[in-house]
């Protein structure tokens, strides 16, 4: 209780007073601590509306990165007039990947996305900024070269990132980043069976021989209506896209065209084999592969290209079996590692 000491005019609290608020403080504030943050959910593609930003500098840009994702190849594709903007080495666009501007959930959205940067990553065992996880993309995903970082372009990437990240604190979690989960079957995928679900499935968009289907001549820079999945003008060896789980993972969610996380049209097993079909065709080789990962035990065990130090093949680390390598390499892991 508070109360005037009328002989000093002073203000006194009484202890036990002091005590129990100081008590009470406390265990809010603990449990508080302990409550676990709610993830951000991604709205609605109309929620993410640049049309309403500004017309200034910072809506400007939102604008043009939007622009980027979406059209790529009609900005920094390879058939551009302007040969010094040819940056990306293929025809695709970011949203051949990143569907609906790159906020549909579980197809790797970009919502949230400038919340989780800078952050650690075992392919480069560096902390990377914003910056050098969209060039990571460029050289692999789009088979070209690193924008430079003080270009309009990147800028635009990063400042459009930042807009769908609004409202979402630092390190917060979102609903429906990455990819959905996906427990690949204990089994060597199968090619032929996959060449069936593939031509059953997916050539009517994406071609009989993977060639995908052009929206206009070739040199326009007018990219695809439906993109390409293997050749020379789609993703490298090196993208993430190349693995298999990842690339079953992307399918099961998000393919054929109209599928969601919630919503699949392929099984577990289908979209295992129809991946492992695709990734068996031929692409564009990255080089130097063998520098990815130097921390080795941060390799993920579907990362098709050497050096391999757990013994097994590269057939199996293309194809799997996987269970046995994620088991084998988490037993290595400590060893590699030294603990760290």
């Amino acid at each position: 209780m508070l109360f005037v000491d009328s002989a000093k005019g002073s203000f006194i609290m009484h202890k036990k007073t002091i005590i129990q608020f100081i008590t009470l403080a406390l265990a809010a504030s603990t449990a508080s601590s302990q409550e676990p943050a709610k993830a951000h959910t991604i709205g609605a593609p109309e929620s993410y509306d640049v049309s309403s930003l500004p017309d200034d500098h910072y809506g400007r840009l939102v604008r043009y990165g939007k622009e980027l994702t979406e059209r790529t190849f009609a900005y920094i594709g390879p058939e551009v007039k302007t040969p010094k903007m040819r940056y990306a080495g293929n025809n695709l666009a970011c949203v051949s990947c990143h569907e609906n501007s790159a906020t549909k959930p579980f197809a790797m959205p970009w919502v949230g996305a400038h919340a989780t940067f800078p952050q650690y990553r075992g392919r480069e065992d560096e902390v990377s900024t914003i910056d050098e996880r969209v060039n990571g993309c460029m050289e692999r995903s789009m088979a070209g070269k690193p924008l430079p970082l003080d270009s309009r372009e990147m800028k635009a990437y990063a400042t459009y990132i930042h807009f769908l990240s609004r409202g979402v604190p630092t390190g917060g979690k979102v609903e429906g980043q990455g990819l959905p989960p996906y427990k690949a079957p204990d089994r060597k995928a199968d090619v032929q069976v996959g060449e069936g679900i593939y031509k059953e499935k997916c050539a009517s968009c994406h071609g009989d021989k993977g060639q995908g289907v052009r929206a206009g001549a070739v040199g326009s820079a007018t990219g695809y209506v439906f993109p390409p999945l293997w050749g020379n003008d789609t993703f490298n060896t090196g993208a993430g896209m190349n693995r298999l789980l990842t690339a079953a993972a992307f399918i099961k969610g998000n393919m054929p065209l109209g599928s969601s996380h919630a919503q699949p049209q392929l099984s577990t097993d289908e979209a295992y084999d129809v991946a492992a079909f695709v990734l068996s065709q031929p692409r564009k080789v990255k080089l130097n592969l063998d520098k990815d990962f130097p921390a080795r035990w941060n390799k993920p065990v579907d990362a098709a290209f050497g050096p391999y130090v757990d013994g097994a093949s590269a057939e199996q680390h293309k194809y799997g079996p996987f269970q046995p390598l994620q088991v084998n390499m988490k037993a290595l892991k400590e060893k590699l590692s030294g603990g760290k």
